[in-house]
């Protein structure tokens, strides 16, 4: 089945969803032509006399999605700043624009397309949508998950899946890709985490090191020499820096922000295709919506805890070219953490946990020592012919003495704490009592007694314990900084633990 066929066979779909559901989500890969398929959709809802409102969140985006309802032959405004009011049945949004004038804004569309769906459940999205609560809506993204675990449910009833990457690439519409990942990976341990990611500014000092860049080139240069790349980047200073040291190292560098003209970010991701840039250094520019099929590589320099950030960036330099295999140079290990772009997924409309859940299978990507090729394991490196060592099970001869096996000794019982319950041995007395404090000789507990409501003393000899407090319950129940002292003791932490929760109980 060829491209067109895929793409078709999405809108089919998609329509006959929307004939059971008010609201929809299309999940297509990077490359396969969501803007395509969405133009298409344009088409054919405008030939019926419907309204359609297209969503988009950056200007790039806003000129990607024009371009291809203009090849559609679909007519359309465009509400955003610096464009002029129109009364065309088909608009493309700018988000921000879109927010700040939904009061002025004459259309009231049947139908709301949502590019870049993974965004939805943001504030200014939310409020256009229950602006326009009667309209049905498709939103289409590459992937359908969040930084904050957040599931899409809330915003669509039902997920569209269309062709995988492995599908695509296996039939020649994505590119082939090798990854390679430098042995010594930058040390995150002292980088915090804010909003599910790594704080920037932390992360940008601990990437900006001369080590990493000067890897970063050379690994360019043995591997991708001269191919049109993207470096990845975790800020503007980052940034500046990793371009400045690839121009200085001889190559074609140029920086693109988020703050830049559009004019000159144009220029300098256009300079990619005609050979005027060969490594574009990029903070969060290219990450979405970028068509540019000429590049051939990827330097990740920017670790992030995001998959959906990840698959963005990889996505960026699949786009088929005769005769291209896309390298990835991963210097920051985030295929070890987030798997190959081409593993197949399985996307949910669920909310997922931020940790990974014990049924769910661990990333399995090996790594050969001599090339530093990453790919799923197999015997033999499908780079540099490198064969693993397999492991054995034989057993090996030596010599030596037999030793003596000991039985264990029986458990000892463990030391009373606050919290404990217990009955007293042999005794007609009915009921449990817990224990509220514990002798300093650990022979003797106090408890309260409930006949008399006053303290009762019990050798600890004299009674049996019928369950034991949990280690929070006796964290709970140690109230006094002197108390959690002692339990710190016991515990073998340091004193400063007992200071720590005392302090943050005042709060």
């Amino acid at each position: 089945m060829a491209l067109r066929g895929y793409q078709e066979l999405a809108i089919a779909q998609v329509r006959e969803a929307l004939e059971n559901y008010f609201r929809a989500l299309l999940v297509m890969p990077t490359g396969s032509g969501k803007t395509i398929v969405f133009a298409r959709i344009c088409r054919l809802a405008s030939d019926k006399g419907r309204k359609v409102l297209i969503l988009v969140h950056r200007r790039e985006l806003v000129k990607q999605a024009s371009d291809k309802l203009t090849k559609a032959g679909v007519e359309h405004g465009i509400i955003a700043a610096g464009f002029k009011p129109s009364a065309h049945p088909v608009q493309i949004a700018s988000v921000q624009t879109l927010a700040r004038r939904l009061r002025t804004v004459s259309i009231e569309p049947d139908l709301i397309i949502i590019d870049e769906a993974h965004h939805a459940v943001a504030g200014q999205w939310e409020k256009i949508l229950q602006h326009f609560g009667n309209a049905r809506v498709i939103g289409v993204t590459a992937t359908p998950s969040r930084l904050d675990g957040r599931g899409l449910g809330s915003h669509f009833s039902t997920l569209v899946s269309g062709p995988s990457v492995k599908l695509l690439t296996e039939l020649g519409f994505l590119s082939r890709h090798r990854v390679f990942a430098p042995p010594v990976i930058a040390d995150l341990k002292g980088v915090r985490t804010r909003g599910g990611d790594y704080a920037s500014d932390q992360l940008s000092e601990a990437m900006n090191r001369p080590t990493i860049t000067g890897d970063a080139i050379d690994h360019y240069r043995k591997r991708a020499n001269g191919l049109p790349a993207i470096a990845f980047c975790c800020s503007v200073a980052h940034a500046s820096s990793v371009c400045a040291s690839f121009n200085a190292a001889g190559f074609r560098a140029k920086l693109v922000t988020g703050n830049m003209p559009m004019e000159e970010r144009d220029d300098a991701i256009s300079g990619l295709a005609d050979g005027r840039t060969q490594v574009l250094c990029s903070v969060d520019v290219v990450s979405e919506g970028t068509d540019v099929p000429a590049v051939s590589a990827a330097i990740l320099l920017r670790p992030t805890q995001s998959e959906a950030l990840y698959l963005q960036q990889v996505g960026r330099i699949l786009r088929p070219q005769p005769g291209k295999i896309a390298i990835v140079l991963d210097h920051v290990g985030n295929t070890f953490k987030h798997g190959f772009i081409d593993d197949v997924r399985a996307w949910s409309l669920d909310s997922k946990p931020k940790r990974q859940r014990k049924d769910e299978p661990p990333v399995e990507v090996r790594q050969c020592p001599k090339c530093f090729a990453a790919f799923k394991p197999q015997p033999v490196c499908p780079m540099c012919g490198h064969v693993f060592k397999k492991k054995t099970s034989q057993l090996e001869t030596v010599d030596g003495d037999l030793v003596e096996i000991k039985r264990k000794k029986e458990k000892e019982e463990e030391p009373w704490i606050k919290g404990d319950w217990f009955v007293f041995k042999g005794s007609s007395l009915n009921g449990q009592y817990m224990v509220t404090k514990v002798s300093a000789n650990n022979l003797c507990v106090e408890y309260q007694d409930p006949r008399t409501q006053k303290p009762g003393y019990a050798k600890i000899s004299d009674i049996t314990r019928t369950h034991k407090a949990s280690r929070k319950q006796e964290q709970g129940r140690s109230q006094t900084l002197t108390e959690l002292l002692a339990l710190a003791k016991k515990r073998g932490y340091k004193p400063g633990w007992a200071y720590k929760i005392f302090n943050a109980r005042k709060h």
